[in-house]
């Protein structure tokens, strides 16, 4: 098996790890903590992405000058010096996130959330512990970023997985046997983080190869990488404003409780990127090589195979999730009231975030070749247009019209931003990518899925719904990679591998 294929596997089996505790286990913080309590940690979740505007491109950078500078000679000295530098910088800002969390816990618990049953100041106190929580785990991406650059993804994700285990299973027993409190669960995931932060330095550091000199702090290698990092820190700042303006819009607008529903329906949604993730941090390394020594015709096959890949994989799930969002919702929480509030949320934004994670090679295509300014252009204008947008739609319609922006969003660099960026890379294969790539895939997923829809109904047991999920899901995911040439491809070799052994 080939390191692209190890890693690719690598990842998937470690995101299916990880989204299997969060489906066992988020039903049960719902019971524990309550709805009102789980919006808290909807405000967790959306300070973490916030926070990713003081990335300042830093994770992106290492990621790519790590796989650019081991497919190049006698550059093991510049590999660790860099890695130290970048470090510095980043535990500093991670000191900086505890005390802006510090200083503004007063605020957002006394004049931003809305709770109802908690008090301002468990709330604030809340917070006080949650920025703590997030300031350790801050670190934890630069150095998955330098093990994805070096190609270790399959040890990153023997850390990931064991941590999530960790994470979750041990939160719940925090909930259950000490104390069924949102101080608990945040104070529970300080020890997990520490843990993980410590463990992920001492892998990255082992993986780095050996110098005879001590790593130290350069800011010329600093500002060697200063403009593609200058470039990913724009293009954070504004994709971090595109994709947590809902959530932050909501927390202000909307009861903490019915927050809580948006983010449980966030929540499903972005189980798609655990689908697109490892695909994207298995390839965007390789792609970068192949960028680097000028090999135009392996870097067009590998590109349509795995944006291929990328439909054959998402959308089925996407369709099956829109579809029935609500049935999904009912057989896993066992809560009607769950999955009456949040089933239309969780319909329209898995559509948003599927044709998100449709862009995701295009996106690793441009990063390969070092190109920042489409994807910083194209989030300022959708910045500038989109944010106001969502402000009226959530006034207008509440939770459901900020789901809708979302899905405007996409649908706009699904149209537009290809479109620019097959006239500079890969100026032939723009047909290719909307028909074969994108396209049949698409039209079989949903039309599957939709046939399917009509056998559901709700006078049947549960037992028969999920008999008939099942089968749906099946036969959608079957039809969509036979439509597919990568995936057919992918599943008649392995196929006619398994034979000849």
């Amino acid at each position: 098996m080939t390191l692209l294929k190890k890693n690719i596997t690598a990842n998937f089996l470690g995101s299916f790890w990880q989204a299997l505790m969060a489906l066992l286990f988020i039903s049960l913080y719902i019971k524990f903590l309550g709805m009102e309590a789980y919006g808290l940690i909807g405000v967790f979740i959306t300070l973490q992405a916030l926070f990713l505007l003081l990335d300042v491109g830093l994770g992106a950078t290492v990621n790519r000058e790590m796989a650019r500078l081991s497919a190049l000679p006698d550059k093991e000295q510049e590999m660790r010096d860099l890695v130290r530098s970048m470090e510095a910088i980043y535990w500093s800002i991670a000191v900086i996130i505890a005390l802006v969390v510090m200083i503004l816990s007063p605020y957002i618990a006394h004049y931003w959330v809305k709770p109802d049953r908690l008090s301002p100041e468990v709330v604030q106190r809340a917070m006080l512990i949650m920025g703590l929580a997030i300031a350790v785990q801050w670190p934890v991406s630069f150095y998955a970023g330098g093990l994805t650059g070096l190609q270790r993804q399959v040890l990153l994700n023997v850390v990931n997985s064991t941590i999530a285990t960790f994470r979750w299973f041990g939160a719940v027993l925090v909930l259950w046997l000490v104390a069924p409190t949102i101080y608990a669960f945040f104070i529970w995931q300080i020890m997990v983080s520490i843990l993980h932060v410590l463990m992920m330095w001492s892998f990255l550091w082992r993986s780095l190869p050996k110098s005879s000199q001590k790593p130290s702090f350069r800011g010329d290698l600093l500002l060697g990488v200063w403009r593609f990092a200058a470039g990913m820190s724009g293009i954070s700042i504004l994709g971090t404003l595109l994709t947590q303006a809902d959530k932050i819009i909501l927390s202000k607008m909307l009861p903490l409780e019915m927050f809580g529903y948006y983010t449980l329906a966030w929540m499903v949604a972005s189980t798609l990127y655990r689908l697109v993730g490892p695909l994207f941090n298995a390839v965007y390394p390789r792609l970068t090589q192949l960028v680097s020594l000028q090999d135009e015709e392996n870097l067009k096959s590998l590109y349509h195979k795995v944006c291929q890949l990328m439909s054959a994989l998402i959308l089925p799930v996407t369709a099956i999730i829109a579809f029935f969002a609500y049935e999904i919702l009912l057989l896993w929480t066992q809560s009607q009231t769950t999955a009456e509030n949040a089933h239309v949320l969780v319909g329209i934004l898995i559509i948003g975030t599927a044709l998100n994670g449709l862009m995701n090679m295009p996106y690793a295509l441009q990063l390969a070749h070092g190109w920042t300014k489409l994807a910083f252009y194209v989030n300022l204008f959708a910045v500038v247009t989109l944010v106001p947008l969502t402000i009226l739609m959530t006034w207008q319609y509440g939770a459901v019209g900020a789901a809708i922006v979302w899905v405007v969003l996409n649908s706009g660099y699904v149209l537009v931003a290809i479109q620019f960026m097959h006239r500079r890379l890969l100026v032939s294969e723009k047909r290719s990518w909307y028909i074969k790539d994108v396209g049949f895939p698409l039209i079989v997923a949903f039309a599957t899925a939709g046939a399917g829809r009509l056998l559901i109904s709700d006078a049947m047991s549960q037992t028969m719904m999920v008999s008939l999920l099942v089968v749906i899901s099946g036969m959608t995911l079957l039809l969509t990679m036979a439509i597919t040439p990568a995936a057919r491809d992918f599943i008649i070799g392995r196929l006619t591998q398994y034979r000849a052994t």
